[in-house]
């Protein structure tokens, strides 16, 4: 009977230790894995974008300001990369067709940022965005010349870019959604192409009937 309850001490000892570890590694159960704690952190502090300046395929540059009061719906990508950024440039596409013709370029505008400067200049860049019918408006391509700066805007929002040296990336991939105001509001599984459409429309009519 002693030795029964010995055992059954242990047990308890052994799952309330083991339920402590799960729940200090997970967050408290909201992130299983480090990508998903790594994005539940970034939207709990909300960081701002940094003051960079942008380079679009058209030739302009301007800071995040230029779309002050507006929502921007952002991915980072690299033209010359031929996984995962096509996929992620595809799915944006879908999300851009389903958010109301009437809030594009009023309301969000959305911005594919290249983290590879050096390759994708305005002249690579506007052939990337006709693979994707973007209209280089409402949907802009762009990418931060200085290193220092695009560098301060990944590390800020959490953006992975592991060059291997034969002038590929690795990286990790996710739809950021920004304020009017620059601060990052969500970060998005680019996978779930309606529920961040839904989240972004939503978003933008509830700050129209404020």
């Amino acid at each position: 009977m002693i030795k029964n309850k010995q055992t059954l001490y242990s047990c308890l000892i052994v799952l309330v230790f083991g339920f402590s570890l799960f729940f200090v590694g997970t967050d408290g159960f909201t992130a299983y894995t480090a990508e998903s704690a790594r994005v539940t952190k970034l939207i709990e502090e909300k960081p701002m974008f940094p003051e960079v300046t942008l380079e679009d395929s058209e030739g302009r540059t301007y800071s995040i300001s230029e779309f002050e009061d507006k929502y921007v719906f952002i991915t980072f990508i690299y033209t010359g990369c031929t996984t995962v950024c096509i996929q992620l440039e595809q799915n944006m596409a879908q999300v851009y067709e389903k958010v109301p013709s009437e809030y594009r370029g009023k309301e969000i505008v959305f911005l594919s940022i290249s983290f590879d400067p050096t390759r994708d200049d305005p002249e690579m860049l506007d052939k990337y965005k006709d693979m994707f019918k973007s209209d280089g408006e409402t949907w802009r391509m762009a990418r931060i010349p200085n290193q220092n700066e695009l560098d301060s805007l990944l590390e800020k929002f959490g953006v992975i870019v592991i060059p291997d040296g034969d002038g590929n990336f690795a990286h990790n991939a996710a739809f950021y959604l920004v304020d009017g105001k620059g601060s990052l509001v969500d970060v998005m599984d680019f996978s779930e192409i309606n529920e961040a459409a839904s989240k972004v429309t939503n978003l933008i009519e509830a700050n129209k009937g404020e």
